[in-house]
């Protein structure tokens, strides 16, 4: 071959190296969200995408991760269905340069995940999902992020307002028969005695249950003066519907975990809810924040969803932890120095500081410690009458 030719030949290989490397500079970053989209009633998978993609939008519009590539959000709806959840999951930890996955509100599909994460080692990233057996759990290395309340944070704040609010030292507990339920079982029986409180009785439900009153009227009989509940929209306002109804007397007041604020609850509820006191835990409000990064993502929710202010903004919690979870997630990568999931994951535990949305992350997390955020952070909210939910100023944090 003459030296020509084989200078044509080099540079031929040149520019073709030159063009694939500049093509997997510019190729995209992925990012999955396996949220309840087909859930009737939901509005939390909703609320974590508008947060994931304001997040990305900012970060895409800095340059994105990596020197240049962008990210790129891809959807899945499990439609609150554990087993297509962990499909999802499965075909979604499948696809080429896909970092981790982000899930919706329902606990027990990141609990049935945990062991295909683990196994297939991506990362799993909570925005909503309380139950404590997400992040604490036997895996090692742990590939489940949470950026959310955990509910043994959320019992002891909700008993002890309880007894601050509404004067209620005898507590009756209504839980879902999930692992959610469980969870909380077991948050609210440790948290019992440090709150100064009695649990009078507790019942069980299912999903789908048609009534609740039974099981309300028993607890009543049995000296409940405050009734705590874990459950989601429905369930929520089929029993505020169902005490609305009752005579004044035999209506208690409702200390509720914060799963009906991922729905239509609400609208769910009509007139009955100004009927009874309802309060609802919460670890983040847009109401009366005037610092810059809630300003911002604000106004993107006006430019981006139509959303008019944050009064009207449907499960706000679920906003807030999905747009700092998403930054957090872009600063492992660029800390990673690429797409593997494994650097990924030990990155996320390698972070420095960042000021969020939610709060200020001296390090998100940490080697032992996935949960970003702290039992501090947890406080109680109501429904007014117009339906805004506005944090109360009785902490009992």
């Amino acid at each position: 071959m003459s030296f020509w030719k084989s200078l044509r030949w080099l540079a031929a290989g040149l520019i073709l190296y030159v063009s694939q490397a500049a093509g997997e500079s510019s190729a995209p970053v992925l990012i999955g969200l396996d949220a309840e989209f087909g859930h009737r009633t939901s509005t939390s998978a909703q609320a974590v995408r508008q947060g994931m993609e304001i997040a990305i939008a900012e970060i895409n519009a800095a340059g994105g991760v990596l020197g240049g590539r962008p990210l790129e959000l891809v959807i899945r709806d499990n439609r609150s269905i554990t087993a297509r959840g962990v499909d999802n999951l499965r075909e979604l930890a499948a696809m080429p340069d896909l970092v981790a996955v982000f899930g919706g509100k329902f606990s027990p599909i990141y609990v049935e995940c945990l062991p295909v994460a683990h196994a297939l080692g991506i990362p799993l990233m909570d925005p909503w999902g309380s139950a404590d057996g997400i992040t604490d759990h036997g895996y090692r290395p742990s590939y489940s992020f949470r950026l959310s309340l955990k509910d043994s944070w959320a019992a002891p704040v909700m008993l002890r307002f309880a007894r601050k609010a509404y004067g209620a030292t005898r507590i009756g507990v209504l839980l879902p028969n999930t692992s959610w339920g469980r969870s909380n079982q077991d948050a609210i029986t440790q948290a019992v005695d440090g709150a100064g409180v009695t649990l009078v009785g507790e019942h069980w439900y299912n999903w789908g249950d048609q009534s609740l009153l039974a099981p309300y009227r028993d607890l009543l009989r049995r000296g409940a003066q405050a009734i705590l509940l874990v459950a989601n929209e429905a369930e929520g306002s089929l029993l505020v519907k169902e005490i609305a109804s009752l005579p004044p007397e035999e209506r208690r007041p409702i200390v509720s975990h914060w799963g009906v604020t991922g729905g239509d609850f609400v609208q769910l509820t009509g007139a009955a809810l100004r009927d009874l006191k309802f309060a609802v835990v919460q670890t983040y409000s847009f109401i009366g924040r005037t610092d810059p990064i809630a300003r911002r993502v604000l106004q993107a929710l006006r430019e981006r969803y139509g959303v008019t202010g944050p009064e009207s903004l449907q499960s706000p919690v679920g906003v807030a932890h999905a747009y700092d979870l998403t930054h957090v997630l872009a600063r492992a990568i660029d800390l990673a120095g690429g797409t593997d999931r494994a650097l990924i994951r030990d990155a996320l535990e390698r972070l420095g500081p960042y000021q969020g949305l939610v709060r200020y992350y001296e390090s998100p997390f940490a080697p032992g410690r996935h949960d970003a955020l702290f039992p501090e952070d947890v406080f109680m909210a109501f429904y007014r009458e117009d339906g805004q939910l506005i944090p109360s100023v009785d902490e009992s944090r």
